[in-house]
């Protein structure tokens, strides 16, 4: 079961949206004057056109020419308003747009890694991409056009209630119906809108699943059941896009209602009172213009107000991230030196079911450990409780006496470095792939940490160090990607180094290569190795053997060579006699 990280309440959604707002608030003022500038001048034409019908009336259509004009100079003021508070509005939002992804990625980076390996990629992934755009296009267009299309509500009924309170009163026949039925889509959207995004994830972690295992799935004939995967989560999300549907097709009928019932309100209480003589027919003309200008920003309210409620639900899974338990920022205890001890280990993924059992172990300082046992026998897991990414379920795992869940990120990136069979090369250089483990070294630091891993072929590159790395670009095999995260670790100059499977994808020559180089820069450090190839342990210093979870054997090579216990019988299987 993928557990998600969490969602950010209404709460914390306002309290977001606030901070975009006071980071660039020069520039949220300017498009509120702005988009108020437009909305006003934008009160003009009605007003001056009801003038225009009273003046024929009365038979003074000489003021025609004196009033035509200002319409038109209202009308292009409007424009221009308009023109450069859409150019403020689209800069707010593209600033705001870069503030949430920078805030994202600090927030991601923050959280421990079993976190982040609990939540799955499709979650991370939708949360940077999708529901970042969602937002961003609310800050940059759905906000700054509900904006103008609320003054451009108000400012008229204002002025409706100016010329005479009856028409005001009667263009506001359709607010009833549409506070109703709004009043019940923002109680009912958000939980819709946070179920579809949730299932657009399980549609990503599907995906994923199924493109990067693509050649398992071929060769082991599972075709059907990943399509049958895709069709259930796809089908998952329809009905959920589905409902969100059915909400806004309600939303919009209503909406159309309370649009066309105002005019027709307006125009009969507007006959009734001219007939009466009670309001002039320019009164009339202009309230039954003002009314009609209603209705293009009653539009873009209710159909923005949907953009909005996806855009608070995109907000919410974004500001949900630093609710997560996040990792220790301060510097925290220090440890007394490199002594790693394992006192009454248990840990299990799921309660009941013990991965590891009371596992005891003490490493000296500059010791070397070679960790072995059959597949499934803990190695992983207890490499991944050294490095402090899981914490036991009971015991304590410690370094110079200090709980390595204790230590704050960087006191533990200094102490313990975990390299794994799983490596990583990042978009861009072969400079810029190395510089991510000391920042300060030079190219003369970064190619002798690749001498040192055998990884003499970055000269033989188009580019040498500047070879940009990745699709579209060079590809390394995974021999030469997993010299290049070892050379990391040489650069990182760690006290404790945890070599989970380091060397598994190189050939058996390059890897002995690669492990005699990496002698001399381990030597004074403490290095726990967890292999399969027993090589590795034949130059350790201790061996300990791990199986179903427990410590069962322990020694040098040729003491337990000479036991005849489960570890001769590795070294029989492998290496022979």
């Amino acid at each position: 079961m993928i557990a998600r990280l969490p969602v950010g309440d209404r709460r914390a959604v306002r309290a977001a949206v606030r901070q975009l707002v006071e980071r660039e608030p020069a520039t949220a003022a300017r498009v509120v004057l702005l988009y108020g500038a437009a909305a006003f001048a934008g009160l003009g034409p009605p007003w001056l056109l009801g003038t225009v019908v009273d003046s024929i009336r009365s038979g003074h259509a000489e003021s025609v020419n004196r009033l035509l004009p200002a319409v038109l100079a209202c009308a292009l003021a409007q424009m221009l308003f308009t023109r450069y508070a859409i150019d403020a509005g689209r800069r707010f939002g593209e600033r705001s747009l870069t503030y949430l992804r920078e805030d994202l990625l600090d927030r991601v980076l923050a959280l421990p890694t079993a976190i982040v390996e609990q939540a799955g990629g499709g979650d991370l992934m939708t949360r940077g991409t999708t529901d970042v755009a969602t937002v961003g296009v609310a800050v940059r267009e759905a906000l700054p056009e509900m904006l103008i299309a609320g003054i451009r509500v108000v400012l008229p009924l204002a002025v409706i209630f100016v010329l005479d309170w009856r028409l005001g009163a009667g263009a506001l026949a359709g607010v009833p119906l549409l506070l109703f039925v709004c009043r019940w889509y923002l109680r009912t959207a958000r939980t819709a809108y946070l179920t579809e995004a949730a299932a657009g994830t399980e549609i990503s972690d599907t995906l994923m699943a199924t493109t990067s295992g693509a050649r398992t799935v071929a060769a082991l004939g599972m075709g059907v059941r990943r399509i049958g995967a895709g069709d259930e989560t796809t089908s998952v999300h329809l009905a959920a896009q589905i409902t969100t549907l059915r909400l806004r097709t309600l939303l919009y009928s209503s909406k159309d209602v309370a649009g066309v019932l105002p005019v027709t309100v307006v125009l009969i209480i507007g006959g009734l009172l001219h007939d009466g003589h009670s309001v002039p027919l320019g009164t009339v003309v202009a309230a039954a213009l003002y009314v009609q200008q209603l209705g293009s920003p009653l539009d873009t309210l209710v159909g923005r107000a949907e953009q909005l409620q996806r855009a608070g639900a995109a907000m919410a899974r974004l500001v949900g991230v630093p609710a997560a338990p996040a990792a220790k920022t301060s510097e925290g205890p220090i440890p007394a030196d490199d002594r790693v001890r394992l006192s009454s280990v248990r840990f299990a993924y799921r309660s009941g079911r013990d991965v590891l059992r009371d596992i005891d172990l003490d490493v000296g300082p500059g010791e070397r450990i070679a960790v072995v046992g059959p597949s499934g026998s803990g190695k992983t897991t207890l490499a991944r409780l050294l490095a402090g990414i899981d914490r036991p379920s009971s015991g304590a795992v410690t370094v110079g006496g200090v709980s390595v869940s204790d230590l704050a990120p960087e006191t533990l990136r200094r102490r313990i470095v975990l390299v794994t069979q799983e490596h990583h090369v990042f978009l861009g250089t072969v400079r810029e792939n190395l510089v991510i483990a000391a920042p300060t070294a030079d190219d003369d630091a970064l190619r002798d940490a690749l001498r040192t891993v055998g990884a003499d072929w970055v000269d033989t590159l188009s580019d040498g160090m500047g070879t940009v790395l990745g699709p579209g670009a060079t590809v390394l095999d995974a021999a030469r990607e997993q010299q290049l995260a070892l050379a990391r670790i040489v650069l990182a100059d760690p006290r404790v180094i945890l070599l989970d499977e380091a060397t598994s994808l190189l050939d058996p020559a390059t890897a002995r290569d690669a492990e005699r180089s990496l002698s001399a820069v381990l030597e004074g450090r403490t290095v726990i190795a967890f292999a399969h190839r027993l090589h590795t342990a034949r130059d350790a210093d201790r061996v300990i053997v791990l199986e179903d979870g427990r410590i069962t054997e322990q020694g040098t090579h040729d003491e337990l060579r000479s036991a005849g216990g489960v570890y001769a019988d590795l070294w029989h299987a492998q290496v022979g006699t």
